[in-house]
C-alpha cells in the first residue's frame, strides 16, 4: 500500500482489529479525523491513520481518557508528560485499593457493624496531612496554653501515625482505636489533668524531661518482683520501694521522705491512666514500630506497694 492510498473504516479495522464501532467513535472524537469521503461520503483515511490507532489504543490501554488522548497525538503535551501524570494517578488509585482492601479484611475479622465499617473506611482513607492533623488536634486540645513537660510534648508530636501504603489488617484496626482515642473526652481530660500537672511542676521548678533511665529502673527492679511473687504488700517489697524512691530522690534532687513519696505517689496515679500506654501501643502497630512492653503491671504494684509504706 502506497502512501496515496485512502482506507475505508471496515479496512482500518481489519489491519487495526478495532471495531467499525470504535474507530468511528474515536474519529467522531477528533483521535483519527478522516483524510477524505468517498464519493458516497463515506469516511477514508490515510496511513498516517493507522499509526494514531496503534497509539490511541495502547494510551488507552494504560487507562487515559479520549481528551488526553487527543492531546498526545495533536503533540499539545508528550508522552512522557502524560506518562508521568497518570503514573502519580495510578499511585493515588493503588493506595486506595489498598486500603479498602485492608479495611474489608478488618471488617471481614472483626464482623463490623453497617456503622462501624463506615467509620472504618472513612478513618483508614484518611491522607497522611490528615492523619496528622487529628493527633495535632489531640495534643493541641491537651497540652495547648499550658507550660508541660516540652521534652515529652515533642515527643508525642513527632512521632505521629505513618499508615503504610499497604496496610495490614491489624494495622487498620490499630489506627482506627487510636483514631477513636484521641477524639474520646474522657482520655483527653485525663492527659490534659497531666499536662497541668506537668505545668505546676515546672512552675516549682522541678526537674522535667523524660527519664528514660529512671522507667527502665522501675521495670527491671518491680518486673522481678512480678516474676517472683512477690505481693506488694509484703515485707519483701520494701527494699524494692526504698531502692526506687532513692533513685527518684537523686534523679529529682529531693530528700528521701515522706514529702517525696507522697509526691511520688501523685505523680504516678496522675501518669497511670492505661488508656495512656495503649495509645503507644497502638501507635507502634500503625507505624510498623517493635511494641514496647507493657508498663501498666509495674507501675501498678509499684503503686501499691509505695502506698502500703506511705503514711497519710
Amino acid at each position: 500500500m502506497d502512501g496515496d492510498t485512502l482506507l475505508t473504516i471496515g479496512a482500518l479495522a481489519r489491519r487495526t482489529g478495532l471495531t467499525v464501532k470504535t474507530i468511528r467513535f474515536w474519529s467522531d472524537a477528533g483521535i483519527v479525523p478522516p483524510t477524505d469521503r468517498s464519493p458516497a461520503g463515506y469516511r477514508l483515511y490515510d496511513i498516517g491513520a493507522l499509526a494514531r490507532l496503534d497509539l490511541a489504543r495502547t494510551l488507552r490501554d494504560l487507562g487515559l481518557d479520549l481528551a488526553v488522548i487527543r492531546r498526545v497525538l495533536d503533540r499539545e503535551v508528550s508522552v512522557p508528560e502524560v506518562a508521568a501524570a497518570h503514573a502519580d494517578a495510578l499511585e493515588v488509585q493503588i493506595r486506595t485499593l489498598r486500603l479498602r482492601r485492608a479495611v474489608l479484611r478488618a471488617v471481614a475479622k472483626k464482623g463490623s457493624t453497617p456503622e462501624e465499617t463506615e467509620l472504618m473506611h472513612k478513618l483508614a482513607t484518611l491522607s497522611d496531612a490528615e492523619r496528622r492533623s487529628l493527633i495535632d488536634d489531640f495534643i493541641d486540645a491537651t497540652f495547648g496554653g499550658l507550660d508541660a513537660n516540652a521534652d515529652f510534648v515533642e515527643m508525642l508530636r513527632s512521632a505521629g501515625p505513618e499508615l503504610p501504603d499497604d496496610p495490614e489488617p491489624d494495622q487498620v484496626d490499630a489506627w482506627i482505636e487510636l483514631a477513636e482515642l484521641t477524639r474520646d473526652g474522657d482520655f483527653r481530660a485525663a492527659v490534659r489533668r497531666m499536662a497541668e500537672y506537668q505545668a505546676a511542676e515546672r512552675a516549682r521548678g522541678d526537674a522535667t524531661g523524660l527519664h528514660h533511665e529512671l522507667t527502665e529502673a522501675v521495670r527491671e527492679a518491680v518486673g522481678r518482683s512480678l516474676a517472683a511473687g512477690v505481693a506488694p504488700e509484703s515485707p519483701e517489697a520494701a527494699a524494692v520501694v526504698d531502692g526506687l524512691t532513692a533513685r527518684y530522690a537523686r534523679t529529682f534532687d529531693r530528700p528521701d521522705d515522706s514529702e517525696l513519696r507522697h509526691w511520688l505517689l501523685d505523680r504516678l496515679e496522675i501518669a497511670g491512666d492505661p488508656r495512656t500506654e495503649r495509645y503507644w501501643h497502638l501507635l507502634a502497630v500503625v507505624n510498623g514500630w517493635p511494641v514496647p512492653p507493657g508498663l501498666a503491671p509495674v507501675f501498678t504494684w509499684f503503686t501499691a506497694a509505695l502506698r502500703a509504706r506511705t503514711g497519710p
